[in-house]
């Protein structure tokens, strides 16, 4: 009772105190198996740079209804502050990052310019720079004419404007598609993105300022478009559904064994016992796994949430014999007879759950901890207080299920004998076609299910904005900040080919604003000797526009007077470095790194980009997504091996105790295994992990039942299948109702342990019956 006191207390001061905060970000679940340091400082600043922003683009055919609707909603925002705050960078004028290059206009070129630089005439260069003087047009502008006659820095900001289609307009930001204007609304979070919290309070938000955008087309004949992606959305999403879940499958269990145990016991008391002994279970589970995780993330609570179907069968297996029992015997009594039945299916099942927390995998870890000691704790409150609360006449009802219990007597019994090998025969052969059209799917993106709003947002602003594909990218390192540079301009070059073959449309990289100081010193040196110093393009210059040759002096000193380099450090200190900074991984241990990402790749333009690292020092492509995924199949795969070992290892265990009988305890849950593979692949499932842990707890329990039927504790084989009909139904409320969900990973999970279950559960009475 004391310690049932403190573990209570401790998760009331959580509660109270607000310390319980589910996690929600699935990237938590998964390992972390890659040692590459710098691997990892580039996927965490890749995560890091998208976790905390909220995109919105809020569109109209009319820029002043989409203005209008824009400040609509940045109105709502800004009266919350404490949640969110707008990115400052849409105020920005465009002069503040032309006047940061400014200084250092005669080192920045882009390829194309040098291969103009190298091949056009004189006289063409003349022609440029009076196109110039006489029809400018259009585009960034880096100060007068005289500044940069020849329109070399212009035509390099030009490029770099090309980057992204977004274009500043009257103080905002917004791109056109068609004949439709959408604003920019880029926002950060004050709080963690994949915090519960931060969904339950910034999400009204967030629908309050989306309602306001959109009345304000209230009247008119028009359509006002909102559009929004983040972490935030997914978060919030996954948090609403694993709610509702948890909501589904812990009532769902709870009152179905109510049920269950009021037509058996006909008595209110057995079901509070087994609720009881629940919700200490809960109780424990939640407090030890917040003291050593620090957060529990919501998935494991799902996880958790089916543990009620397990934790009942305890107290089921001890009220049944109760009932009959002689009721001159002590419940003690009844308790030292049943005990060692009770720390066996105790063992096994917990065995299957520590097998899980030995991977090193977090998710399962997690959950494993949460299941072992929420056991624990409802078991020994079945050892501890059922047997002062359940006295021999607490129920009446004797005879539970009669027309259940006398279809043993219509049931064959199986031996060690030739009809039995005939019928495993034919049971695996039916079991065998659906077996062959098993697939496994390990994608990581079956760990969650967003609705179908959310991904359509996200196409359509990854499309309107060009946004480069954040889970692919190259990774390149070097010995200095130089060299990386050096070795992704040398990237650059062979992706250019990539593009004119249309592979991909283009790429985001550090290089593109800081050059390396070997490029630097090329450019200066290339429009030195190209316009500077040829006597045939300044003096012609001059001639053309009708000045003297002090002119061609002063000019030449003007345009180079600025000739200074531009350092990484100077330009990552700047806030126009914000849009790339996380491209730079900066140093790791004995090397620099940096991030070059591409834009619109497809799947099958995959090998061509692996291909495309092959022998260039220090370039590495990266997948996330397939490198996940690629975990995912290195843990399905141990994990098949470990159920293995599992089932010779808990045959070992049996065969201390059964001996020869050891065979009939294992082979319902054997054959109930096989037929479950059958089953999965017949109705389309996929092969996966998760599909793994249902096997192994599949062991775990069906073996229970095997121990029940050979145990015989109350003398009746009639009251052991009531026993074990009871606890089969209350697991596949539990497990059952998984299967529901519409996380893949918990789908998978719990039709196989529905399919696995009720396939135990027809199993057990053919083997060892008298």
């Amino acid at each position: 009772m004391l310690i049932v006191c403190v573990f209570l207390g401790h998760t009331i001061f959580l509660f109270l105190h607000d310390r319980i905060h589910p996690d929600s970000n699935m990237l938590a679940l998964l390992p972390t198996q890659n040692h590459d340091p710098v691997m990892q400082r580039a996927f965490t600043q890749m995560l890091d740079a998208a976790e905390q922003h909220v995109v919105v683009l809020v569109g109209a055919e009319k820029w002043e209804e989409a203005v209008a609707a824009a400040d609509a909603y940045t109105g709502v925002i800004r009266t919350q502050t404490n949640l969110l705050e707008i990115n400052p960078s849409m105020n920005r004028d465009q002069s503040e990052w032309i006047a940061l290059f400014n200084d250092h206009h005669l080192r920045l070129l882009t390829p194309d310019q040098r291969k103009l630089l190298e091949t056009r005439t004189s006289r063409q260069w003349l022609e440029t720079s009076l196109m110039k003087l006489y029809s400018p047009v259009g585009g960034p502008k880096a100060g007068a004419w005289q500044d940069d006659p020849f329109d070399l820095f212009g035509g390099w900001l030009m490029n770099r404007a090309s980057e992204t289609p977004v274009r500043p307009r009257e103080g905002r930001l917004f791109v056109q598609e068609g004949d439709r204007y959408y604003i920019l609304v880029l926002m950060t979070l004050k709080a963690k993105a994949f915090s519960l919290e931060t969904a339950e309070k910034t999400m009204p938000v967030l629908k309050q300022a989306e309602r306001a955008a959109r009345d304000t087309a209230q009247g008119a004949k028009t359509d006002i478009d909102v559009l929004s992606t983040g972490f935030l959305l997914y978060a919030a999403a996954g948090s609403a559904q694993a709610q509702k879940e948890i909501s589904i499958i812990g009532l769902g269990s709870l009152f179905g064994v109510a049920l269950l145990l009021w037509v058996t016991f006909r008595t209110i008391k057995s079901i509070l016992m087994i609720w009881l002994s629940v919700i200490v279970g809960c109780i424990g589970a939640v407090s030890v796994c917040s003291l050593i995780f620090g957060q529990i993330h919501m998935l494991t609570l799902v996880f958790g949430a089916s543990l009620l179907g397990v934790a009942q069968d305890y107290g089921i297996f001890f009220l049944c014999n109760r009932a009959v029992s002689n009721p001159e015997e002590a419940s003690w009594s009844v308790l030292r007879r049943l005990l060692p039945s009770m720390i066996l299916i105790f063992g096994m099942t917990v065995t299957g759950y520590m097998m899980l927390g030995f991977m090193p995998f977090p998710g399962l870890q997690q959950m494993a901890l949460f299941s072992t000691v929420g056991l624990l704790f409802a078991w020994m409150t079945i050892l501890c207080w059922f047997p002062v609360m359940a006295r021999a006449n607490f129920t009446k009802q004797r005879a539970p299920w009669p027309y259940y219990r006398n279809l043993l007597t219509k049931l064959p019994a199986l031996g060690m004998n030739r009809a039995t090998l005939i019928v495993a025969l034919i049971f695996v052969g039916l079991a065998i076609p659906g077996i062959i059209l098993l697939r496994a799917n390990d994608d990581v993106r079956l760990l969650q299910n967003p609705p179908k709003y959310l991904i359509d947002d996200q196409i359509k602003i990854s499309h309107l904005l060009d946004m480069p594909a954040a889970a692919q990218f190259y990774i390149v390192r070097g010995n200095s900040a130089e060299q990386v540079l050096l070795r992704e301009e040398a990237l650059k070059d062979r992706l250019g080919i990539l593009i004119s073959r249309g592979v991909i449309s283009g790429y985001q990289a550090v290089s593109n604003w800081i050059p390396s100081r070997a490029t630097q010193m090329a450019n200066r040196d290339l429009i030195k000797e190209k316009l500077l110093d040829n006597r045939e393009v300044l003096p012609a210059l001059a001639t053309a526009i009708g000045e003297d040759a002090q002119w061609v002096t002063t000019m030449r000193e003007r345009i180079t007077k600025t000739d200074t380099e531009l350092t990484l450090e100077q330009f990552l200190s700047t806030p126009i470095s914000e849009t790339v900074r996380h491209l730079w991984i900066g140093n790791v241990g004995d090397e620099y790194a940096s991030i070059v990402l591409l834009k619109n790749i497809s799947r099958k333009d995959m090998p061509a980009l692996i291909a495309l690292a092959n022998g260039m020092d220090g370039v590495q492509w990266v997948d996330k997504v397939e490198e996940i995924s690629s975990v995912l199949r290195t843990y399905r795969h141990y994990m098949g091996w470990a159920v293995l070992l599992a089932y010779v290892a808990v045959f070992a265990l049996l065969f201390i105790r059964y001996r020869k009988r050891s065979w009939q305890v294992i082979a319902p849950t054997i054959f109930a295994g096989i037929g479950t593979l059958g089953i999965l692949g017949l109705t389309g499932q996929n092969l996966q992990l998760f599909t793994m842990v249902g096997f192994m707890l599949l062991l775990g329990l069906g073996v229970d039942y095997g121990i029940f039927w050979q145990e015989k504790v109350s003398g009746d084989k009639g009251y052991t299948w009531v026993e074990i009909g009871l606890c089969a139904v209350t697991a596949l409320l539990s497990f059952g109702l998984l299967s529901l969900s519409a996380t893949p990973v918990l789908h998978s999970f719990g039709l196989t342990l529905l399919a696995g279950l009720t396939l135990v559960w027809l199993f057990v009475p053919f083997f060892g019956r008298e």
